[in-house]
């Protein structure tokens, strides 16, 4: 569980607003979880992931005052790009960049509330499953999410998963849970915000990769 307790989410202020720095650095050390789940299918998303923390943290450092917040920077972002916007910049990176959030989040919350396939409890295929629905699969083309059906046949058992995110450590699995449910608080907060601020910029783009 270090992989997640060790670089907390800030909690957001009352406007929601997501400040630039302190989200970037927390995200920064999300790609490894991808590892976690021990299929190389999986290796395309954290790449993606990394890729676009990458270029939003090369837009914000040109103008770290400016950028201070998310939202300044798709404000900011609209402005200069016209009408290229947003299918461009740090606006399209943050974009794609929440959907693996968002994986990540109904993953995580889907194992915390208990859900489970009755007959193989030890198995995360249900909660995987789940995860890539919600957040991933409208995006993906056909033979991108018939790689990743491929790939729930080889997701780890549930016991090795939580031992993985405890960086090797053995841990038991309701301590493990609860801290789960603690990490998710702000980590949730923080990903609905950005959604709801696509939502309100009309900034949220529905083709496929």
């Amino acid at each position: 569980m270090a992989l997640l307790m060790d670089h907390q989410f800030k909690q957001l202020p009352a406007d929601k607003q997501v400040e630039t720095r302190s989200f970037l650095e927390a995200v920064s050390h999300l790609p490894p979880f991808f590892d976690c789940l021990g299929s190389t299918v999986f290796a395309p998303i954290k790449s993606d992931v990394a890729g676009n923390i990458t270029k939003i943290k090369a837009v914000y450092d040109t103008n770290p005052g400016r950028y201070r917040t998310l939202q300044q920077l798709l404000e900011a972002e609209k402005e200069q790009h016209g009408t290229e916007w947003p299918r461009v910049g740090a606006t399209l990176a943050l974009m794609w960049l929440k959907r693996g959030l968002r994986f990540i989040q109904v993953l995580l919350q889907s194992l915390a509330d208990g859900e489970r396939d009755e007959n193989h409890p030890n198995l995360i295929r249900v909660n995987v499953t789940k995860a890539y629905e919600i957040a991933l699969k409208k995006y993906h083309g056909w033979l991108v999410q018939n790689l990743f059906k491929a790939a729930l046949y080889a997701a780890p058992y549930k016991s090795d998963f939580l031992k993985a995110l405890s960086k090797g450590r053995e841990v038991k699995e309701e301590e493990c849970l609860e801290k789960v449910r603690q990490f998710l608080v702000n980590f949730t907060a923080t990903i609905d915000a950005i959604y709801e601020m696509y939502t309100k910029t009309n900034a949220e783009l529905d083709y496929k990769a």
